[in-house]
């Protein structure tokens, strides 16, 4: 699924953490999973897996005679996406003012600091 097409509801969001982090999961797996961590009963995990596989953000394939769930969308793609949107109704797209407010407002440590310096340098490695 292209990046641009990906478009995940908070809601979505709990469903593909349950199967990012491991797949195919089983209904049963799943709604276990999400019963544990938002509470959701088994019909709302049902439901919702139904309607993402619907949508084609999500796999479901019979394994052993049960129905298990895969992402078709890999979480690295979301979290762009979701960044991109970010940037753009915050910030207006400016990198440089998001970092300034988060540099402003938040007590960065040594250690995170080091960090951004190091994707600076990367950035500007990447842009000769």
């Amino acid at each position: 699924m292209p990046e641009n097409s990906i478009s995940l509801t908070p809601t979505e969001w709990n469903l593909m953490e349950c199967l990012w982090e491991s797949a195919p999961r089983t209904g049963r797996e799943a709604t276990e999973y999400l019963k544990k961590r938002v509470g959701w009963s088994r019909s709302t995990t049902l439901t919702l897996l139904r309607r993402m596989t619907e949508k084609g953000i999500i796999r479901c394939e019979e394994i052993d005679g049960l129905k298990a769930y895969s992402p078709l969308v890999k979480r690295e793609d979301a979290v762009m996406r979701e960044t991109k949107d970010f940037l753009s109704r915050v910030y207006k797209g400016s990198v440089s003012m998001m970092m300034s407010s988060i540099t402003k407002k938040l007590e960065l440590t040594r250690e995170e600091i080091d960090e951004l310096y190091g994707i600076l340098r990367q950035a500007e490695e990447a842009e000769k």
